[in-house]
């Protein structure tokens, strides 16, 4: 299944709508929620947060990158990102919301102010990758909507958008296409029909199915993996984490 194509003008309305609900689930934490563990490794709530409103700022360069013409990068060096994440970590949840609050309207003038042609501009990720701005507001709604489940604080990839989870499992499935490293794998989406062959081999070893929402669970590494069906039987192979 060949990729969605990115409209980088109601993509950026829809990271409004799930910036929105990102902000309402973490305005109702307690105070010392923010210093719990998220779901993700080694990081708190207060780690994660400061990650997401510094993500806003990094994709908003490149958005001022593509409306001026002006090479922007992502961050100012290679060591400012988990600098900035670490020092953010520890603020009062109050000071977290009006950051996520404050970058994510930064993020949204910049997106209101790239032209028509701008969208076509060549942008470069701090892993090096190159891509047209037009896939910057979809990459930012990646991050708010998954992000989200990794705070766990109730929100599960059962409970993504329809419509984001099956365009996110289709964009994670086809960067795994090819890639080498991990098992060969037939992934068929019982909702909607699709189908994709990861890793490098010629076929596949096995075939997982599963519906959008629990397809999309395994995929990007964010469990429980319920419903999935392996062919032969046996157990789930490990993803290289996203």
């Amino acid at each position: 299944m060949t990729e969605q194509r990115p409209d980088p003008v109601l993509d950026a309305v829809a990271v409004r709508e799930a910036t929105e609900r990102f902000v309402a689930a973490v305005s109702a934490l307690p105070a010392d929620g923010v210093a719990e563990p998220s779901l993700l490794p080694g990081w708190s709530r207060g780690h994660l947060l400061t990650h997401v409103a510094r993500n806003a700022d990094a994709l908003a360069n490149l958005l001022i990158w593509a409306g001026t013409g002006v090479e922007t990068p992502m961050y100012a060096d290679a060591t400012s990102r988990d600098r900035a994440i670490e020092e953010g970590a520890g603020r009062p949840l109050d000071d977290h919301l009006a950051d996520l609050r404050a970058s994510a309207e930064r993020f949204e003038r910049a997106a209101a102010q790239v032209p028509p042609s701008g969208w076509a501009t060549q942008v470069t990720l701090r892993s090096g990758r190159v891509i047209a701005a037009a896939e910057v507001p979809w990459r930012r709604l990646g991050e708010v909507w998954l992000h989200l489940v990794d705070l766990g604080i109730g929100t599960t990839t059962a409970d993504l958008p329809a419509d984001f989870a099956t365009r996110e499992l289709a964009s994670l499935a086809d960067g795994l296409t090819g890639h080498e490293g991990i098992a060969a794998v037939r992934l068929e989406d019982t909702e909607s029909g699709a189908s994709w062959t990861i890793g490098a081999a010629a076929e596949p070893d096995l075939t997982v199915s599963a519906a959008t929402r629990p397809l999309l669970a395994w995929v990007s590494g964010r469990g429980p993996y319920e419903g999935l069906t392996v062919t032969p039987d046996g157990p789930l192979p490990v993803l290289p984490p996203l």
